[in-house]
């Protein structure tokens, strides 16, 4: 582990799985620690529902010694749900009902082994999990699910790859096991992110990708298979995405960031036609991006970025101009970040991040904020 940054807040002693361990953040957040996994990098994170018995979304976060951690919250403490051991590290994270011998929604990861593998969570807390298919000599970074390809009926995975490749994955017929695996098609670089766009009537499904060979595009699955419409093409390796998720179906926003700290802004205008801007020129190594409502005034643009540089910044645009501040500064490299709605004490989305130093932490506006008038305690969480 490289030395942190001089700012750097250490986080109490404490077992976020008996006690709320809360630490001190940037003016007007709040820290919590949600996974201390013993300085085991958790490389992806994710807030999605996989327990049906609890309202709120659960935290996955994907690690370096190939398991899956299922955290779930209970009155500001978190519990571990642990899964998976491949041996090699997690990267890929999809969900969605993929499989129709199994009930409601399954979880999918991708290992650096090229194994594939199917979670599937149940209401008494407990994950079952088993390999559903194996790509031999590649690294599978990334997994999108769902109805994918028009022209191939049913939910399947697509799985993108190093060596450069995009597999699709299909449940094979009910009395058999496993997933069938076909190669769609081979590509330069690797695909390190994706997400999918509103659907347009009238068009194939599109997803937004980001790969290393510098290149944000749309890719759709049409007649001719597998298309990439390029969006930015840039001389640095791209790697995480963020779309804006309460922006018109017909006119995505989408946030991606490079290797050397840049982030842009991309919108689809009425004509079909991409615009980018450059938004901010951060430090070396992003490789967080996450879009969400964290400002109190709804007509504020937010999004947070985190990478190499320890800092979780939040973009924010007024008026047409964009500022930045310091969430959190973690003791080392971040990875990850995601956000979504696990405190509903504020009017805000929560973030999570994730990296190097092994731990989950999630950041939160304090309780009251863009609630007026909301009566609230200034008393933080003992820690023990």
């Amino acid at each position: 582990m490289e030395a942190p940054p001089e700012d750097w807040t250490p986080i109490p002693a404490g077992d976020p799985t008996k006690t709320e361990v809360s630490f001190p953040a940037g003016a007007g957040w709040q820290g919590t620690l949600v996974l201390d996994n013993a300085g085991v990098g958790v490389w992806t994170v994710g807030v999605m529902k996989v327990f049906t018995t609890f309202a709120c979304p659960e935290i996955v976060g994907l690690d370096d010694k190939g398991r899956c951690h299922l955290l779930w919250s209970y009155s500001g403490k978190w519990s571990p749900v642990t899964t998976v051991a491949d041996g090699t590290w997690l990267g890929g994270l999809a969900q969605g009902d993929v499989d129709p011998r199994i009930p409601g929604p399954e979880l999918y990861v991708g290992a650096q082994s090229g194994n594939v593998y199917e979670i599937v969570c149940y209401a008494d807390r407990m994950a079952d999990f088993r390999r559903v298919a194996r790509l031999p000599g590649s690294e599978v970074h990334t997994l999108i699910a769902g109805e994918i390809d028009p022209h191939s009926p049913g939910p399947e995975l697509i799985a993108f790859t190093l060596p450069g490749a995009v597999y699709q994955l299909k449940p094979k017929p009910a009395e058999q096991d496993g997933f069938d695996v076909k190669l769609l098609l081979g590509i330069d670089g690797r695909v390190r992110d994706a997400r999918a766009l509103p659907v347009r009537p009238g068009h194939a499904p599109e997803f937004a990708v980001v790969m290393r060979t510098g290149n944000l595009s749309i890719l759709s699955f049409g007649e001719k298979g597998p298309q990439f419409e390029p969006v930015i093409e840039i001389g640095m390796g791209m790697g995480r995405l963020a779309l804006k998720g309460d922006a018109p179906a017909d006119r995505p926003v989408l946030y991606s960031t490079a290797d050397d700290g840049r982030v842009y802004r991309s919108e689809r205008g009425t004509d079909g036609k991409w615009k980018s801007e450059l938004v901010y020129a951060g430090p070396q190594g992003m490789r967080g991006c996450a879009w969400g409502h964290f400002d109190a005034d709804p007509n504020v643009e937010t999004i947070a970025v985190h990478g190499y540089g320890h800092r979780v910044e939040l973009l924010s645009r007024r008026d047409g101009k964009w500022t930045r501040e310091t969430v959190f500064v973690d003791k080392d490299k971040g990875h990850w970040l995601a956000a979504g709605e696990v405190d509903g004490r504020n009017a805000t989305d929560e973030l999570v991040c994730s990296g190097y130093s092994g731990r989950v932490v999630l950041l939160a506006r304090p309780p009251g904020y863009g609630l007026p008038g909301l009566l609230t305690t200034d008393r933080a969480p003992a820690v023990r």
